[in-house]
C-alpha cells in the first residue's frame, strides 16, 4: 500500500491564497533542508505578478532533478496553474 497523497487539483486559487501557498512551500523548503528554495518565497506578499511566476518556474526547475522532494514540485505545479489569476 502506499503512502502518498492525491493532491486535488484547484485551478482557482486567487492572489491571497497563491501567497498562502507560496508561504507554506516556503515553509516546508526550509524545513527539508532547501534553504535556497525556501528564500525564494520569502516576501511574497504583494510582489508583482511576473516576480511570483519567476520565482515559482525557477523553483520548479531548481526541483525538476529531485525526486524525494516531489510532493513539493507538485505544490508548486498546482501554484503554477494558478499564476493566471494573479492580480
Amino acid at each position: 500500500m502506499s503512502d502518498e497523497k492525491t493532491m486535488k487539483l484547484v485551478t482557482n486559487l486567487d492572489r491571497a491564497a497563491i501567497e498562502a501557498k507560496l508561504r507554506e512551500i516556503g515553509g516546508d523548503a526550509a524545513a527539508a533542508g532547501l534553504t535556497e528554495v525556501a528564500k525564494m518565497f520569502v516576501g511574497v506578499q504583494g510582489m508583482p505578478a511576473t516576480q511570483i511566476e519567476q520565482r515559482v518556474n525557477n523553483a520548479i526547475k531548481w526541483l525538476a532533478d529531485k525526486p524525494e522532494h516531489a510532493r513539493l514540485a507538485a505544490t508548486l505545479d498546482l501554484v503554477g496553474m494558478n499564476l493566471k489569476n494573479l492580480k
